[in-house]
């Protein structure tokens, strides 16, 4: 199980339980790694996010809170603000948009993934975890048409599975895994 070296970014997307996927991910991920890590997570849309502040201190790699315009950088982890789309444009740079919600949801996973999947295309690994929404779905079917590569959490370990069974639903992963497997993955990116 391996990415070859082929990833420049990743996506990330959660909802119901996401912290807590989150919490056996990031701290994972290598202070080596060369992709830029962007992640939707689903939040109140009236309080401020703490994403960033909470999971500093648990990476080796620098977290922050996305700002519109703001240049990607590789090695960096992107957090969406509450009540924002986070959208990659070219560049690569990030994007904020306060867009309709889409399944409810502003930011949307949805949002996220598609608009990465237009800028990495196959470059690009998309990854859904626990969620009790539909949300991330097509977007990771954009990914997998991008001929990006797609990973989506084994629904019986997700807090929630409703959003990883609705990927699976629309589309077959490459891989169906438990979170320390993805973590794994992500560690030979």
């Amino acid at each position: 199980m391996t990415l070859n070296g082929r990833v420049d970014a990743v996506a990330i997307g959660a909802s119901a339980g996401g912290i807590q996927a989150l919490s056996v991910l990031l701290p994972a991920l290598p202070s080596s790694l060369r992709a830029a890590v962007f992640i939707v997570l689903h939040l109140p849309r009236d309080k401020p996010s703490i994403l960033a502040k909470i999971f500093k201190p648990k990476c080796a790699l620098p977290v922050f809170e996305a700002e519109d315009k703001q240049p990607v950088i590789p090695g960096n982890i992107y957090f969406a603000p509450a009540d924002y789309h986070l959208l990659i444009d070219q560049g690569p740079q990030l994007a904020l948009s306060a867009d309709e919600p889409v399944h409810h949801s502003r930011p949307s996973i949805d949002v996220l993934f598609e608009s990465a999947a237009d800028v990495y295309k196959d470059r690009l690994l998309g990854i859904i975890l626990t969620g009790a929404n539909e949300d991330g779905a097509t977007g990771l079917a954009a990914v997998k048409d991008a001929g990006g590569i797609t990973v989506v959490q084994e629904p019986e370990t997700a807090q929630a599975p409703q959003m990883v069974r609705s990927a699976l639903a629309l589309r077959p992963a490459d891989w169906v895994l438990p979170l320390d497997k993805i973590a794994a993955l992500l560690q030979a990116a």
